[in-house]
């Protein structure tokens, strides 16, 4: 059984690439994913700028589901943390090109983005925490 997503119409429609609601079947592990920072393999910032951060987070998340067993298709929830008003948009264009692989049908996991003040070095604009439902091993 797959993630089930969806968004009653008790409400009103999701104001961003999201759904209200998801469920993960019986059959499968949760899988906590640490706060992501946009940084390559060597250590460094993929940039200083959020897109290139987030397009980097968006990479290490698919690279630390699949080290798990799993795939984008098991994300339940993404959390996003951005570090000012001023990097929201870059933020959003630096994860549409990993949505559009990885949700191509818009079945969007949920998510939430709030903008915080700083996160933990000045260089950091972006972080993305997850939370998957993996197929049990």
């Amino acid at each position: 059984m797959t993630i089930k997503r969806w968004t009653p119409s008790l409400i009103g429609p999701p104001v961003g690439q999201y759904s209200h609601l998801a469920m993960a079947p019986a059959n499968r592990d949760m899988l906590f994913i640490a706060g992501q920072v946009g940084t390559l393999p060597d250590g460094s910032l993929a940039g200083l700028d959020a897109e290139a951060q987030s397009r980097q987070i968006h990479d290490n998340i698919e690279a630390l589901l699949r080290s798990a067993g799993g795939s984008p298709a098991d994300l339940v929830k993404i959390f996003t943390m951005v570090a000012g008003s001023e990097h929201v948009a870059g933020t959003r264009a630096g994860r549409i090109e990993h949505f559009a692989r990885w949700f191509p049908g818009g079945d969007w996991p949920t998510q939430s983005l709030i903008v915080v003040s700083a996160l933990a070095a000045p260089e950091i604009v972006v972080e993305v925490e997850a939370i998957a439902a993996i197929p049990s091993r």
